[in-house]
């Protein structure tokens, strides 16, 4: 594992719970643009959107029309969220259904005073996911200030494995815009979020929508964990809001000499492995 240096200065982060108008990249644009600017002024800088909030989550109208309801890194519609950036300094990390070399992506696209700067795509696709879009093939690390966030999207949080590898890359948070439904998907995130964080002693956000998108009842309770995977913001299940927190360098170094995993981690855990029993001689 590279070793990388603490951050030294705080950072807040937003996530957005919000809800999207199926379909329209347009108008989901603009909410987002208006809810970075909110964000800004609550001192945020980085805001965390749903998954594919850009057309709500909506499998069947992204399958119908991906022209209109998936956007292209290069997307003119993506401008009013990039000048909310630009004028900010804020990094939106917005998610969208991406068109790109004749495929489908579920991404996650980071926005920031530059422009465009750079896209996740999701490796772990969700069961009807897999038959139209094609899954990520790398991990992505976003750098703001002295700070490395981990990007992920809804499923990939599932998987220890995921947010391990950016531990392992140095990031100190794990980001991630999601659509976790009422009942066990509220359940899901409740396990799955304190796990990656106290697993890896870093902080963990989650951006969830609210209402109903692509026929699923979203669950609300976007929030944010410590590195101790204890909670340190939470948003309520129906309501549109921000989830506020700010990510404390004292307490990341704290949960790090109490918790030393990553430190004590065998380079080779997991492999190779020894068979023993009856079947071993067979």
């Amino acid at each position: 594992m590279t070793t990388f240096a603490l951050p030294e200065a705080p950072l807040r982060v937003a996530a957005a719970q919000t809800r999207s108008v199926p379909g329209e990249v347009e108008a989901n644009a603009a909410a987002a643009a208006r809810t970075v600017r909110a964000a800004t002024a609550r001192g945020a800088r980085v805001v965390v959107f749903p998954e594919k909030f850009l057309s709500g989550y909506e499998p069947e109208l992204i399958r119908a029309d991906p022209e209109r309801c998936a956007v292209r890194p290069d997307d003119s519609r993506l401008a009013p969220i990039i000048g909310a950036c630009r004028d900010s300094g804020v990094t939106a990390v917005v998610g969208a259904a991406v068109r790109d070399g004749g495929g489908l992506y579920v991404s996650a696209l980071v926005l920031d005073a530059t422009g465009f700067a750079g896209r996740y795509d999701k490796q772990n696709l969700f069961q009807q996911e897999r038959t139209l879009y094609r899954p990520g093939t790398a991990g992505a690390t976003l750098q703001v200030g002295d700070w490395r966030l981990g990007l992920g999207v809804c499923y990939d949080s599932g998987f220890p494995e995921h947010a391990r590898a950016a531990a392992l890359d140095g990031c100190h948070a794990y980001v991630v815009g999601a659509l976790f439904g009422e009942g066990n998907g509220h359940h899901e995130s409740r396990i799955w979020f304190p796990a990656r964080a106290f697993d890896n002693t870093m902080y963990a956000v989650l951006a969830n929508h609210v209402g109903v998108t692509g026929g699923w009842r979203a669950c609300g309770a976007s929030a944010v964990w410590g590195p101790d995977g204890r909670p340190v913001a939470e948003g309520g299940p129906t309501d549109e809001e921000l989830v506020l927190a700010d990510l404390l360098p004292e307490r990341l170094r704290a949960a790090r000499e109490a918790e030393p995993m990553l430190r004590d981690l065998h380079p080779m855990a997991g492999r190779p492995r020894t068979l023993f029993g009856p079947a071993a001689t067979g």
